[in-house]
């Protein structure tokens, strides 16, 4: 029921919106520590109506870092590529999912995200535990899951519109909360994380 709540809201922002809350977010986002000290930063090629993230990337790519970005496997996994620009990106149709924009290039392979200092993630909401609500598909929980056998401890910070920090979201026992979460107006730090 929330996340048909979040995703109706998303439905309304224009394309004008979105880059306009994409180039907010990016300045707020990198303001983060985490990222002015990170040599290798997991994130992701938002999509449709979702926070805008290729400012953030192209400031990224233009201080030296490292990106990897993820490329959706047949069972939800996630496999990891290096961003080197905008025309390093292919869009990949998914069948019954929606198309994404991938790395072309060099698949690096799942366990990848482990070398990362900050991972950069996709949702819905957050609360005010710092967890986070995704949409659904498990891929995030699997990267979060991986990089706990792994012993790797980055980063965990969500991006959002400012509307969707809210009181609670649903938790099970596997959810982990994240460190921060960055929206186009601010970053708000959860301290149990």
């Amino acid at each position: 029921m929330l996340r048909q709540q979040l995703l109706g809201v998303r439905s309304r922002w224009t394309a004008d919106d979105v880059r306009e809350a994409g180039r907010a977010l990016a300045e707020r986002a990198l303001e983060l520590p985490e990222l002015a000290h990170g040599r290798t930063v997991a994130a992701y090629v938002s999509v449709g109506s979702e926070p805008g993230t290729l400012a953030l990337l192209e400031a990224l790519r233009a201080r030296g870092v490292r990106v990897l970005l993820p490329a959706l496997l047949p069972d939800n996994d996630l496999d990891w590529g290096e961003y080197t620009g905008p025309d390093s990106l292919a869009q990949v149709e998914h069948p019954k999912k929606m198309a994404l924009f991938e790395p072309s290039g060099t698949r690096l392979g799942p366990d990848a995200v482990t070398a990362a200092d900050v991972v950069l993630l996709p949702g819905l909401a957050v609360d005010a535990r710092g967890m986070r609500l995704g949409r659904g598909g498990g891929s995030y929980d699997r990267v979060l899951a991986r990089l706990e056998r792994a012993g790797a401890h980055p980063r965990l910070v969500v991006l959002l519109y400012d509307s969707e920090v809210v009181a609670r979201v649903p938790a099970e026992a596997h959810d982990k909360p994240v460190h921060a979460v960055v929206t186009p107006s601010a970053v708000r730090r959860f301290p149990g994380a």
